[in-house]
Protein backbone atom coordinates (compact mmCIF):
# COMPACT_ATOMS: atom_id res chain seq x y z
CA UNK A 1 0.00 0.00 0.00
CA UNK A 2 1.19 3.63 -0.76
CA UNK A 3 -0.17 7.06 0.13
CA UNK A 4 0.01 9.13 -3.18
CA UNK A 5 0.09 12.77 -4.18
CA UNK A 6 -0.38 12.76 -7.88
CA UNK A 7 1.98 14.29 -10.31
CA UNK A 8 4.87 14.60 -7.67
CA UNK A 9 5.66 12.04 -4.88
CA UNK A 10 4.35 8.80 -3.48
CA UNK A 11 4.86 7.65 0.36
CA UNK A 12 5.59 3.80 0.89
CA UNK A 13 3.39 2.23 3.87
CA UNK A 14 6.31 1.08 6.54
CA UNK A 15 5.79 -0.62 9.77
CA UNK A 16 7.34 0.45 13.57
CA UNK A 17 9.85 -1.56 12.50
CA UNK A 18 11.42 0.51 9.90
CA UNK A 19 11.96 3.40 12.08
CA UNK A 20 12.99 1.36 14.71
CA UNK A 21 16.06 -0.32 12.81
CA UNK A 22 17.17 3.69 12.03
CA UNK A 23 17.58 4.91 15.14
CA UNK A 24 20.43 7.46 16.20
CA UNK A 25 21.66 7.99 19.72
CA UNK A 26 22.18 10.99 21.37
CA UNK A 27 24.80 11.54 22.99
CA UNK A 28 26.35 15.14 22.57
CA UNK A 29 26.77 18.46 24.29
CA UNK A 30 27.77 21.14 23.04
CA UNK A 31 31.32 21.25 23.58
CA UNK A 32 31.72 17.77 21.49
CA UNK A 33 29.49 19.64 19.02
CA UNK A 34 32.21 22.22 18.71
CA UNK A 35 34.97 19.85 18.38
CA UNK A 36 33.13 18.03 15.64
CA UNK A 37 32.57 21.06 13.60
CA UNK A 38 36.04 22.79 14.40
CA UNK A 39 37.87 19.57 13.76
CA UNK A 40 36.01 18.48 10.52
CA UNK A 41 37.78 22.00 9.22
CA UNK A 42 40.55 22.84 10.99
CA UNK A 43 42.80 21.28 8.57
CA UNK A 44 42.09 23.93 6.55
CA UNK A 45 45.02 25.67 8.65
CA UNK A 46 47.36 23.08 7.37
CA UNK A 47 47.35 22.99 3.80
CA UNK A 48 45.29 24.27 0.92
CA UNK A 49 45.09 27.82 1.72
CA UNK A 50 48.66 28.55 1.24
CA UNK A 51 47.42 27.93 -2.87
CA UNK A 52 45.99 31.52 -2.66
CA UNK A 53 49.39 33.00 -2.22
CA UNK A 54 50.21 32.98 -5.90
CA UNK A 55 47.96 35.91 -6.31
CA UNK A 56 49.82 37.63 -3.59
CA UNK A 57 49.46 38.11 0.16
CA UNK A 58 46.82 41.22 0.42
CA UNK A 59 44.33 39.81 -2.44
CA UNK A 60 44.23 36.56 -0.28
CA UNK A 61 43.99 38.35 3.22
CA UNK A 62 40.94 40.25 2.13
CA UNK A 63 39.48 37.39 0.21
CA UNK A 64 39.66 35.47 3.27
CA UNK A 65 37.80 38.52 4.92
CA UNK A 66 35.44 37.96 2.47
CA UNK A 67 34.63 34.48 2.80
CA UNK A 68 34.91 34.52 6.47
CA UNK A 69 31.95 37.33 6.27
CA UNK A 70 30.10 34.84 4.15
CA UNK A 71 30.30 31.63 6.43
CA UNK A 72 29.40 34.16 9.54
CA UNK A 73 25.94 34.66 7.53
CA UNK A 74 25.98 31.21 7.05
CA UNK A 75 26.38 30.02 10.54
CA UNK A 76 23.91 32.37 11.67
CA UNK A 77 21.05 31.21 9.38
CA UNK A 78 21.73 27.58 9.97
CA UNK A 79 21.94 28.04 13.67
CA UNK A 80 18.34 29.34 13.13
CA UNK A 81 17.45 26.19 10.80
CA UNK A 82 18.73 24.15 12.84
CA UNK A 83 16.93 25.33 16.41
CA UNK A 84 13.96 24.63 14.38
CA UNK A 85 14.26 21.52 12.18
CA UNK A 86 16.81 19.41 14.66
CA UNK A 87 17.18 16.56 12.23
CA UNK A 88 19.94 14.36 11.05
CA UNK A 89 19.33 15.85 7.38
CA UNK A 90 20.85 19.32 7.88
CA UNK A 91 20.66 21.37 4.59
CA UNK A 92 18.43 18.46 2.92
CA UNK A 93 15.83 19.05 5.87
CA UNK A 94 16.06 22.58 5.42
CA UNK A 95 15.53 22.72 1.58
CA UNK A 96 12.89 20.14 1.88
CA UNK A 97 11.14 22.47 4.19
CA UNK A 98 11.22 25.18 1.58
CA UNK A 99 11.49 23.65 -1.99
CA UNK A 100 9.80 20.72 -1.71
CA UNK A 101 10.68 17.19 -2.18
CA UNK A 102 12.95 17.83 -5.18
CA UNK A 103 14.51 20.83 -4.27
CA UNK A 104 15.82 18.41 -0.69
CA UNK A 105 16.79 16.02 -2.89
CA UNK A 106 18.98 18.47 -5.14
CA UNK A 107 20.50 20.11 -2.13
CA UNK A 108 21.21 16.89 -0.32
CA UNK A 109 23.08 15.40 -3.76
CA UNK A 110 25.54 18.89 -3.36
CA UNK A 111 25.90 17.79 0.48
CA UNK A 112 26.94 13.97 -0.78
CA UNK A 113 29.57 14.99 -3.38
CA UNK A 114 31.11 17.36 -0.81
CA UNK A 115 31.50 14.85 2.11
CA UNK A 116 31.84 11.56 0.24
CA UNK A 117 34.72 13.39 -1.82
CA UNK A 118 36.78 15.13 0.59
CA UNK A 119 37.67 12.57 3.00
CA UNK A 120 39.14 11.14 -0.06
CA UNK A 121 41.34 14.56 -1.01
CA UNK A 122 42.30 14.70 3.06
CA UNK A 123 43.59 10.86 2.91
CA UNK A 124 45.66 11.71 -0.10
CA UNK A 125 47.74 14.19 2.20
CA UNK A 126 47.96 12.14 5.02
CA UNK A 127 49.43 9.46 3.37
CA UNK A 128 52.21 12.10 2.04
CA UNK A 129 52.73 13.27 5.07
CA UNK A 130 53.31 9.40 6.36
CA UNK A 131 55.78 8.62 3.19
CA UNK A 132 57.27 11.73 4.42
CA UNK A 133 57.92 10.97 7.43
CA UNK A 134 58.74 7.07 6.83
CA UNK A 135 60.69 7.43 3.89
CA UNK A 136 62.33 10.96 3.87
CA UNK A 137 62.81 12.02 0.20
CA UNK A 138 63.02 8.75 -1.06
CA UNK A 139 59.77 7.50 -3.04
CA UNK A 140 57.82 4.98 -1.59
CA UNK A 141 55.93 2.02 -3.54
CA UNK A 142 52.43 2.75 -4.82
CA UNK A 143 51.18 -0.06 -2.45
CA UNK A 144 52.45 1.18 0.66
CA UNK A 145 50.63 4.51 -0.05
CA UNK A 146 47.42 2.51 -0.65
CA UNK A 147 47.78 0.76 2.21
CA UNK A 148 48.11 4.11 5.02
CA UNK A 149 44.65 4.68 2.93
CA UNK A 150 43.41 1.71 3.82
CA UNK A 151 44.17 1.54 7.42
CA UNK A 152 43.14 5.34 8.08
CA UNK A 153 40.18 4.96 6.43
CA UNK A 154 39.67 1.11 8.52
CA UNK A 155 40.44 2.57 11.44
CA UNK A 156 38.32 5.65 11.28
CA UNK A 157 35.27 3.89 9.77
CA UNK A 158 35.48 1.53 12.48
CA UNK A 159 35.24 4.22 15.02
CA UNK A 160 32.47 5.62 13.77
CA UNK A 161 30.23 2.03 13.67
CA UNK A 162 31.91 1.21 17.07
CA UNK A 163 29.11 4.30 18.73
CA UNK A 164 28.87 8.12 18.55
CA UNK A 165 29.93 8.67 21.93
CA UNK A 166 33.06 7.43 21.24
CA UNK A 167 33.58 9.22 17.50
CA UNK A 168 32.97 12.84 19.40
CA UNK A 169 35.16 12.05 22.46
CA UNK A 170 38.17 10.93 20.05
CA UNK A 171 37.00 13.88 17.88
CA UNK A 172 37.25 16.13 21.00
CA UNK A 173 40.88 14.93 21.73
CA UNK A 174 42.53 14.95 18.00
CA UNK A 175 40.46 18.19 17.62
CA UNK A 176 42.48 19.79 20.74
CA UNK A 177 45.66 18.50 19.97
CA UNK A 178 45.39 20.28 16.83
CA UNK A 179 44.13 23.31 17.60
CA UNK A 180 47.40 23.23 20.29
CA UNK A 181 50.25 22.28 17.32
CA UNK A 182 48.87 25.54 15.86
CA UNK A 183 48.96 27.86 18.88
CA UNK A 184 52.68 26.50 19.55
CA UNK A 185 53.48 27.27 16.17
CA UNK A 186 51.96 30.92 16.48
CA UNK A 187 54.10 31.55 20.02
CA UNK A 188 56.76 29.78 18.56
CA UNK A 189 57.28 32.20 15.04
CA UNK A 190 56.72 35.18 16.98
CA UNK A 191 58.61 34.53 20.28
CA UNK A 192 61.74 33.07 18.55
CA UNK A 193 61.60 36.16 16.05
CA UNK A 194 61.42 33.92 12.54
CA UNK A 195 58.23 35.96 11.64
CA UNK A 196 59.09 38.95 9.39
CA UNK A 197 56.76 41.14 8.13
CA UNK A 198 58.50 41.69 5.13
CA UNK A 199 58.60 38.02 3.73
CA UNK A 200 54.53 38.64 3.42
CA UNK A 201 55.09 40.60 0.07
CA UNK A 202 57.82 38.90 -1.19
CA UNK A 203 56.69 37.54 -4.08
CA UNK A 204 56.10 38.53 -7.37
CA UNK A 205 52.55 38.26 -8.82
CA UNK A 206 53.24 37.13 -12.77
CA UNK A 207 51.96 39.50 -15.31
CA UNK A 208 49.97 36.59 -16.84
CA UNK A 209 47.24 37.26 -13.63
CA UNK A 210 45.89 40.08 -14.88
CA UNK A 211 43.00 40.12 -16.40
CA UNK A 212 41.35 42.37 -19.44
CA UNK A 213 37.35 42.02 -17.84
CA UNK A 214 39.12 43.12 -14.25
CA UNK A 215 41.51 45.26 -12.99
CA UNK A 216 44.55 43.22 -11.72
CA UNK A 217 44.04 43.51 -7.94
CA UNK A 218 40.35 42.87 -7.23
CA UNK A 219 41.11 39.81 -9.95
CA UNK A 220 43.67 38.24 -7.50
CA UNK A 221 40.98 38.78 -4.75
CA UNK A 222 38.43 36.90 -7.05
CA UNK A 223 41.03 34.40 -7.57
CA UNK A 224 41.66 33.44 -4.33
CA UNK A 225 38.19 33.15 -3.10
CA UNK A 226 38.20 29.53 -3.42
CA UNK A 227 41.84 29.09 -1.16
CA UNK A 228 40.13 30.86 1.31
CA UNK A 229 37.30 28.60 1.47
CA UNK A 230 39.62 26.30 2.79
CA UNK A 231 39.75 28.17 6.06
CA UNK A 232 35.85 27.61 7.21
CA UNK A 233 34.86 24.89 4.62
CA UNK A 234 33.01 21.68 6.07
CA UNK A 235 31.61 23.99 9.55
CA UNK A 236 27.98 23.97 8.06
CA UNK A 237 28.28 19.68 8.67
CA UNK A 238 27.33 20.69 12.57
CA UNK A 239 23.53 20.73 11.71
CA UNK A 240 24.13 16.81 10.66
CA UNK A 241 24.55 16.00 14.17
CA UNK A 242 20.47 17.55 15.70
CA UNK A 243 19.54 14.27 16.55
CA UNK A 244 22.30 12.92 18.47
CA UNK A 245 22.67 16.21 20.90
CA UNK A 246 21.02 16.08 24.26
CA UNK A 247 19.80 19.46 23.45
CA UNK A 248 19.74 20.59 19.94
CA UNK A 249 17.77 23.70 20.28
CA UNK A 250 20.06 25.34 22.69
CA UNK A 251 23.65 23.44 22.05
CA UNK A 252 23.43 23.44 18.19
CA UNK A 253 23.47 27.43 17.97
CA UNK A 254 26.14 27.68 20.63
CA UNK A 255 28.66 25.26 18.84
CA UNK A 256 28.30 27.04 15.71
CA UNK A 257 28.86 30.31 16.58
CA UNK A 258 31.96 29.48 18.93
CA UNK A 259 33.21 26.77 16.79
CA UNK A 260 33.15 30.18 13.39
CA UNK A 261 35.02 32.55 16.39
CA UNK A 262 37.17 29.95 16.43
CA UNK A 263 38.32 29.18 13.09
CA UNK A 264 37.97 32.84 12.11
CA UNK A 265 40.85 33.26 15.01
CA UNK A 266 42.69 30.40 13.69
CA UNK A 267 42.74 31.67 10.01
CA UNK A 268 43.77 34.50 10.55
CA UNK A 269 46.67 33.77 12.92
CA UNK A 270 47.84 30.68 10.52
CA UNK A 271 47.28 33.72 7.33
CA UNK A 272 49.91 35.96 8.78
CA UNK A 273 52.28 33.95 10.79
CA UNK A 274 52.60 30.74 8.76
CA UNK A 275 53.42 33.40 5.52
CA UNK A 276 55.45 35.28 7.29
CA UNK A 277 58.30 32.43 7.93
CA UNK A 278 60.72 30.87 6.59
CA UNK A 279 60.86 32.10 2.71
CA UNK A 280 57.55 34.15 3.24
CA UNK A 281 55.06 33.94 0.81
CA UNK A 282 57.22 32.86 -2.45
CA UNK A 283 57.58 29.46 -1.00
CA UNK A 284 54.34 29.04 1.05
CA UNK A 285 52.72 29.80 -2.28
CA UNK A 286 54.05 26.61 -3.13
CA UNK A 287 54.64 24.36 -0.50
CA UNK A 288 52.51 20.92 0.02
CA UNK A 289 52.69 21.51 3.75
CA UNK A 290 53.07 24.88 4.73
CA UNK A 291 52.35 24.03 8.49
CA UNK A 292 55.36 21.39 8.48
CA UNK A 293 57.87 24.03 6.35
CA UNK A 294 56.62 26.69 8.83
CA UNK A 295 57.88 24.26 12.01
CA UNK A 296 61.47 23.45 9.65
CA UNK A 297 61.73 27.07 9.47
CA UNK A 298 61.20 27.93 13.17
CA UNK A 299 63.07 25.32 14.43
CA UNK A 300 65.39 24.08 11.71
CA UNK A 301 65.80 19.86 11.25
CA UNK A 302 65.90 17.57 13.91
CA UNK A 303 63.90 15.66 16.28
CA UNK A 304 61.79 18.41 17.29
CA UNK A 305 60.53 19.65 14.02
CA UNK A 306 59.91 15.75 12.69
CA UNK A 307 58.06 15.28 16.06
CA UNK A 308 55.71 18.26 15.31
CA UNK A 309 55.50 17.67 11.97
CA UNK A 310 54.27 14.03 13.30
CA UNK A 311 51.87 15.75 15.55
CA UNK A 312 50.72 17.74 12.26
CA UNK A 313 48.67 15.05 11.02
CA UNK A 314 46.41 15.75 13.81
CA UNK A 315 44.98 18.60 11.93
CA UNK A 316 44.59 15.98 8.76
CA UNK A 317 43.09 13.23 10.80
CA UNK A 318 40.90 15.40 12.50
CA UNK A 319 39.24 16.72 9.51
CA UNK A 320 39.42 13.37 8.19
CA UNK A 321 37.56 11.63 10.79
CA UNK A 322 35.40 14.56 11.26
CA UNK A 323 34.21 14.71 7.84
CA UNK A 324 33.71 10.33 8.02
CA UNK A 325 30.72 11.30 10.33
CA UNK A 326 29.15 13.84 8.26
CA UNK A 327 28.70 11.48 4.89
CA UNK A 328 27.34 8.91 7.49
CA UNK A 329 24.96 10.90 8.44
CA UNK A 330 23.87 12.48 5.13
CA UNK A 331 23.81 9.08 3.51
CA UNK A 332 21.71 7.95 6.13
CA UNK A 333 19.29 10.83 5.73
CA UNK A 334 18.82 10.81 2.45
CA UNK A 335 17.86 6.89 2.72
CA UNK A 336 15.88 6.90 5.55
CA UNK A 337 13.49 9.07 3.89
CA UNK A 338 13.69 6.61 0.83
CA UNK A 339 15.17 9.62 -1.68
CA UNK A 340 18.53 6.71 -1.86
CA UNK A 341 18.17 3.39 -1.41
CA UNK A 342 16.60 2.78 2.05
CA UNK A 343 18.80 -0.22 3.20
CA UNK A 344 21.92 2.48 3.18
CA UNK A 345 20.17 3.81 6.69
CA UNK A 346 20.24 0.69 8.63
CA UNK A 347 21.86 1.88 11.89
CA UNK A 348 22.18 -2.00 14.04
CA UNK A 349 22.79 -2.54 17.71
CA UNK A 350 25.18 0.45 18.02
CA UNK A 351 23.21 3.12 16.77
CA UNK A 352 24.92 4.45 14.02
CA UNK A 353 24.41 4.07 10.08
CA UNK A 354 27.44 1.78 9.29
CA UNK A 355 25.70 0.79 5.95
CA UNK A 356 26.39 4.32 5.03
CA UNK A 357 29.89 4.81 6.68
CA UNK A 358 30.72 1.75 4.89
CA UNK A 359 29.49 2.55 1.51
CA UNK A 360 31.08 6.13 1.61
CA UNK A 361 34.68 5.00 2.50
CA UNK A 362 34.48 2.48 -0.14
CA UNK A 363 33.63 5.20 -2.86
CA UNK A 364 36.35 7.70 -1.10
CA UNK A 365 38.80 5.34 -0.99
CA UNK A 366 38.44 4.34 -4.73
CA UNK A 367 38.43 8.21 -5.89
CA UNK A 368 41.62 8.47 -4.08
CA UNK A 369 43.13 5.40 -5.87
CA UNK A 370 42.00 7.51 -9.00
CA UNK A 371 43.91 10.74 -7.62
CA UNK A 372 46.92 7.92 -7.13
CA UNK A 373 46.76 6.62 -10.36
CA UNK A 374 46.68 9.61 -12.25
CA UNK A 375 49.28 11.56 -9.96
CA UNK A 376 48.55 13.12 -7.02
CA UNK A 377 49.20 16.99 -8.72
CA UNK A 378 46.93 16.10 -12.02
CA UNK A 379 43.94 17.61 -13.44
CA UNK A 380 42.04 14.31 -11.76
CA UNK A 381 42.55 14.99 -7.73
CA UNK A 382 42.34 18.82 -8.39
CA UNK A 383 39.11 17.96 -10.29
CA UNK A 384 38.02 16.18 -7.41
CA UNK A 385 38.63 19.09 -4.94
CA UNK A 386 36.48 20.93 -7.20
CA UNK A 387 33.53 18.97 -6.72
CA UNK A 388 33.69 19.04 -3.30
CA UNK A 389 34.03 23.10 -3.06
CA UNK A 390 31.02 23.56 -6.19
CA UNK A 391 28.96 21.06 -4.43
CA UNK A 392 29.45 22.88 -0.55
CA UNK A 393 28.84 26.45 -2.26
CA UNK A 394 25.74 24.93 -4.58
CA UNK A 395 24.15 23.96 -0.99
CA UNK A 396 25.02 27.37 0.64
CA UNK A 397 23.18 28.94 -1.96
CA UNK A 398 19.53 26.95 -1.22
CA UNK A 399 19.94 27.15 2.10
CA UNK A 400 19.96 30.84 2.06
CA UNK A 401 17.50 30.57 -0.17
CA UNK A 402 15.53 28.22 2.05
CA UNK A 403 15.90 30.69 4.85
CA UNK A 404 14.60 33.23 3.12
CA UNK A 405 11.36 31.50 2.12
CA UNK A 406 10.81 29.91 5.19
CA UNK A 407 10.89 33.20 7.33
CA UNK A 408 8.34 34.56 4.26
CA UNK A 409 6.42 32.27 3.69
CA UNK A 410 6.29 30.27 7.26
CA UNK A 411 6.50 33.22 9.92
CA UNK A 412 4.81 31.32 12.61
CA UNK A 413 7.46 28.22 12.45
CA UNK A 414 8.80 27.63 15.75
CA UNK A 415 12.26 29.42 16.16
CA UNK A 416 13.71 28.99 19.52
CA UNK A 417 16.83 30.73 18.00
CA UNK A 418 16.79 33.45 15.74
CA UNK A 419 19.33 34.85 13.43
CA UNK A 420 20.23 38.69 14.47
CA UNK A 421 21.39 38.80 10.79
CA UNK A 422 17.86 38.08 9.33
CA UNK A 423 17.30 37.90 6.05
CA UNK A 424 19.73 40.40 4.97
CA UNK A 425 22.25 38.01 6.43
CA UNK A 426 20.90 35.55 4.28
CA UNK A 427 20.96 37.68 0.99
CA UNK A 428 24.95 38.01 1.76
CA UNK A 429 25.69 34.61 2.69
CA UNK A 430 23.72 34.15 -0.68
CA UNK A 431 25.47 36.39 -3.20
CA UNK A 432 29.24 35.77 -1.75
CA UNK A 433 28.55 32.40 -1.90
CA UNK A 434 27.58 32.70 -6.22
CA UNK A 435 30.37 34.97 -6.38
CA UNK A 436 32.71 32.05 -4.58
CA UNK A 437 31.22 29.39 -7.03
CA UNK A 438 32.42 31.50 -10.35
CA UNK A 439 35.61 32.04 -8.75
CA UNK A 440 36.31 28.27 -8.99
CA UNK A 441 35.82 28.78 -12.11
CA UNK A 442 39.10 30.52 -12.88
CA UNK A 443 40.74 27.60 -12.46
CA UNK A 444 41.25 25.80 -15.62
CA UNK A 445 41.86 22.24 -13.43
CA UNK A 446 38.53 23.43 -11.55
CA UNK A 447 36.64 22.73 -15.05
CA UNK A 448 36.60 19.17 -15.11
CA UNK A 449 35.10 19.28 -11.55
CA UNK A 450 32.24 20.85 -13.06
CA UNK A 451 31.28 18.61 -15.00
CA UNK A 452 31.47 15.75 -12.25
CA UNK A 453 28.65 17.31 -10.27
CA UNK A 454 26.73 17.92 -13.26
CA UNK A 455 27.19 13.94 -14.12
CA UNK A 456 26.09 13.08 -10.74
CA UNK A 457 23.61 15.33 -10.46
CA UNK A 458 22.02 14.56 -13.60
CA UNK A 459 22.31 11.36 -12.58
CA UNK A 460 20.93 11.69 -8.92
CA UNK A 461 17.63 13.40 -10.56
CA UNK A 462 17.08 10.57 -13.29
CA UNK A 463 16.90 8.28 -10.39
CA UNK A 464 14.72 10.40 -7.93
CA UNK A 465 11.85 11.01 -11.23
CA UNK A 466 11.99 7.59 -12.30
CA UNK A 467 12.42 5.37 -8.81
CA UNK A 468 12.65 7.04 -5.37
CA UNK A 469 9.81 9.92 -5.31
CA UNK A 470 7.27 6.95 -5.77
CA UNK A 471 9.05 4.97 -2.74
CA UNK A 472 9.65 7.96 -0.44
CA UNK A 473 9.02 7.74 4.12
CA UNK A 474 6.37 9.94 4.90
CA UNK A 475 7.52 8.78 8.87
CA UNK A 476 11.07 10.04 8.28
CA UNK A 477 11.43 13.25 10.42
CA UNK A 478 12.21 15.67 7.74
CA UNK A 479 9.25 14.68 5.67
CA UNK A 480 7.01 14.38 8.59
CA UNK A 481 7.65 17.85 9.40
CA UNK A 482 7.65 19.10 5.98
CA UNK A 483 4.08 17.24 5.49
CA UNK A 484 2.65 18.56 8.52
CA UNK A 485 3.60 22.09 7.29
CA UNK A 486 2.31 21.81 4.33
CA UNK A 487 -1.17 20.85 5.33
CA UNK A 488 -1.59 23.33 7.55
CA UNK A 489 -0.71 25.73 5.22
CA UNK A 490 -3.12 23.95 3.11
CA UNK A 491 -5.79 24.26 5.64
CA UNK A 492 -5.18 28.26 6.52
CA UNK A 493 -5.88 28.95 2.77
Amino acid sequence: MDTKKPGVVSYDQVGDEYLQNRKLRKSAGWILLWALGVGAVISGDYFGWNFGLKYGFWPLAIATVLMAAMYICIVFTIAELSAALPHAGGFFSFTRNAFGPTGGFICGLTDTIEYVITPAVIVVGIGGYVNKLVFGDSTPPVGVTFLWWFLFYAVFVAINIRGVELTLKIGLVITGVAAAVLVLFYVSAISTGAFSWDKLHNITVPETAASSWLPPGVWGIFAALPAAMWFYLAIEQLPLAAEEAHDAVNDMPKSLIWGMLTLLVLSLCTLVLNTGVGGGAAEMAVSDAPLADGFLAVFGTGTASWLLILISLTGLVASFHGIIYAYGRVLFALSRAGYFPRWMSLTGKNHTPYVAIILGAGIGFACAVVIKYFGENSMVGKSLLSMAVFGAVISYAMVMLSFIKLRITRPNMPRPYRSPLGIPGAVVGMVLSLIALLATFDDKAARPGVWGVAIFVFVGIVYFFVYSRHHLVAQAPEEEDALIAQAEHELSH
